[in-house]
């Protein structure tokens, strides 16, 4: 089977083609864009890291027009804080039924299944998989999501692995050499 390469590896072209068609990204948060700890503090004070290589992925996605959506069941206002500054206009928080919410927003967006990629890491992101064509999992994640989906990352979540993704889908619509060229 011939392989296309890319700068995480060889691709089947099968998974280029969809991700070519892509026009949403779905993302869960905790152990994605985060390592999945949550640091608390005496205060109650909620803490999470997030890596700035995954902001610039995002940025660099809703600039090629793809629409990105936080879809999550944690609230918190740190991540309100950090996805509205990087200019994410679809942040759900405390949704527990990401798969009904995600369905919402692609009605009202009039996105298919077969134009949305989802990230997820563990058991309760894969109601966001029965809605995409490109179903995505970092390296790290649950086994049973590791099984779902039709991409692992290279990178673990917290560490990259969305910008990862973002380059992957901005390769595949022949975006990447322009956002690449742009940065220099």
């Amino acid at each position: 089977m011939t392989q296309v390469d890319t700068l995480y590896g060889p691709l089947a072209p099968q998974l280029i083609e969809y991700m070519r068609d892509i026009r949403l990204l779905a993302c869960d948060v905790d152990g994605v864009f985060s390592d999945g700890r949550i640091y608390l503090g005496n205060q109650g004070e909620e803490l999470k890291a997030f890596h700035t290589k995954d902001g610039y992925g995002l940025k660099a996605l809703l600039t090629a027009g793809v629409e990105v959506a936080i879809i999550t069941g944690r609230k918190s206002q740190i991540v309100s804080d950090r996805f509205s500054a990087l200019g994410v206009r679809h942040i759900i928080q405390g949704e527990e039924q990401k798969k009904s919410a995600l369905q919402t927003l692609q009605h009202s967006l009039n996105i298919p299944a077969q134009h949305t990629a989802a990230i997820g890491d563990d058991l309760p992101d894969t109601g966001m998989f029965e809605l995409a064509q490109l179903k995505v999992a970092p390296a790290d994640a649950h086994p049973g999501v590791l099984h779902l989906s039709n991409y692992r990352t290279t990178t673990p979540g917290g560490f990259g692995c969305v910008r990862e993704l973002c380059d992957l889908i901005l390769f595949s619509k022949g975006k990447l050499q322009g956002i690449l060229a742009s940065s220099v």
